[in-house]
């Protein structure tokens, strides 16, 4: 997203990230609080709802300067109760700054590790299925996902025999464009054991509302969004606005909040994985993760608010 739009929104006082983790609970000595999290279908194993994407952010060298800010990203994930981390090999150099931050840190078992395999053939995903636990420096993948859904039937039954071997927790299946909804959700509606389905879903581009969501719903399937900012663009969309005052009615300080909260509140939605190397903005998206969500007449009020401008 663009670190220009959103820095000004935040200097500007809408955004809460510059006031640490410890502001969210106060200084006090009461326990702090947990972040909200969702079961998932398959195993009802509790997964925290704002995780974080390497899309463009994690593509960097192996000098200090490019990974402190990264370094300190992950630990304030972690520090607030997030697990989720999810690349791919389309992503870069992502994977293997990812696994070697996460090693480096001892954060291997408070971390939930999600990679995708991008490419044809049998043989070759298996090869870059073990290439990618390489880079993550891990034995086993949490959730390993069809990305875009590239050859998916080939890659859908390796994954589910490494998921019987015990290579890899979860299987799952992506897209990031609205015209692939219905696929799927097709895919969903006629195979079995598939775990995650990744799509993307903002205020924006609502059509996963009816043409996703319902269906991971009904079929038992965890749902992570990607893009939840559109790359930026529902920043500069709100330049200039002032967040409205309802917000404060389910604990929203700030415009990324409010976008987050707001698709953290659809039921179906698991996590949410907003792509940053900035420490300040993943402090101000781990808020979204607390405190109270828009209910159903909220949610409409914000739809009509973002439609108005």
């Amino acid at each position: 997203m663009s670190g220009i739009a959103r820095r000004d929104l935040i200097l500007a006082g809408v955004g809460c990230g510059a006031f640490g983790m410890a502001n969210l609970w106060g200084t006090s000595t009461m326990a702090a609080p947990a972040m909200i999290t969702r079961a998932i279908p398959s195993t009802g194993e509790a997964m925290p709802v704002i995780g974080l994407g390497t899309w463009q952010v994690f593509d960097v060298g192996p000098d200090d300067r490019s990974r402190q800010p990264l370094r300190e990203v992950l630990r304030r994930l972690v520090d607030a109760g997030g697990r989720m981390i999810d690349s791919s090999p389309m992503y870069g150099r992502a994977e293997a700054v990812a696994g070697d931050l996460v090693a480096d840190m001892e954060l291997r078992r408070r971390v939930f590790l999600a990679s995708k395999v991008w490419t044809s053939g049998r043989e070759e995903g298996v090869a870059q299925l073990r290439r990618s636990a390489q880079l993550l420096r891990t034995d086993v993948i949490d959730l390993m996902q069809i990305h875009n859904l590239v050859d998916w039937r080939t890659h859908l039954a390796t994954l589910r025999q490494m998921k019987a071997e015990g290579h890899i927790r979860y299987i799952g299946i992506t897209h990031y464009t609205t015209s692939a909804l219905p696929e799927l959700a097709r895919i969903l509606e006629t195979e079995p054991g598939i775990d995650f389905v990744q799509a993307g879903y903002s205020l924006a581009t609502r059509a996963a509302e009816t043409r996703l969501l319902p269906v991971a719903a009904a079929r038992g399937v965890a749902v992570i969004v990607n893009q939840p900012f559109e790359e930026g663009d529902l920043f500069r969309r709100v330049r200039g606005e002032t967040l409205p005052r309802w917000a404060v009615e389910f604990d929203c300080t700030s415009w990324a909040q409010l976008f987050l909260k707001y698709l953290i509140a659809e039921p179906a939605v698991t996590c949410v994985i907003p792509a940053t190397s900035s420490p300040a903005h993943m402090e101000d998206d781990l808020k979204a993760g607390f405190g109270m969500l828009p209910d159903t007449r909220q949610r409409e009020q914000i739809r009509r608010f973002w439609d108005s401008l």
